[in-house]
This record gives structure tokens, C-alpha cells and sequence, in this order.
């Protein structure tokens, strides 16, 4: 039986810090695994338009990490010009396995 990998999942809890094509947020991962460097789609909520960004840190317990899977928390570093759609509540979906 071959079992379908899961596409990491982080909920945004809050964005910490945003400039021009990046953004610090405090995220929650809800499914799969995430890693650094990996793209994700994520969908303003008021406009419903989708947009891509890259995941490029990781911080746990004031740690870098190449990963968090669930239920943890960390600190995250987005860049891309989609980062601006980035508010509490939407989740961002990995676009590769």
C-alpha cells in the first residue's frame, strides 16, 4: 500500500515583524512537516487570491531547526512578495513533497 505524503501546513499566529518581501511570524504547524526552504501557497482571506511564498527559517526554543511538524510552534522567516496576504488565521500550504 503506498501512502500519499502530507503537505506541511502553518497557521499563522501572528506576524512579529514585515518589510519588503519578508516576514517574521510565530506559526503553529497544523499538518505534514515543514522545512526550510520549501514553497507554500498561501490565500488572503478578503480577496481570496493565492499567492507563493518560501519558508526560509525556522526557530524553536531559540534554535534554528530545518523542520517543525505538529502540533509545535516556532518562529518562522518568510520571503516572497505574497508575505503581504500573511495575517492571523490563514494557513499556508507546502507546494512541494
Amino acid at each position: 500500500m503506498v501512502t500519499e505524503p502530507v503537505r506541511g501546513r502553518l497557521q499563522i499566529y501572528s506576524v512579529e515583524e514585515r518589510g519588503a518581501g519578508y516576514a517574521t511570524c510565530i506559526v503553529r504547524c497544523v499538518g505534514g512537516v515543514a522545512r526550510t526552504g520549501q514553497r507554500f501557497n498561501a490565500v488572503a482571506d478578503s480577496s481570496g487570491k493565492e499567492v507563493s511564498i518560501t519558508l526560509d527559517k525556522i526557530i524553536r526554543y531559540g534554535r534554528t531547526v530545518g523542520f517543525i511538524d505538529p502540533p509545535h510552534n516556532a518562529k518562522v522567516e518568510f520571503s516572497g512578495p505574497g508575505v503581504i496576504v500573511l495575517t492571523r488565521g490563514v494557513i499556508a500550504v507546502s507546494e512541494d513533497l
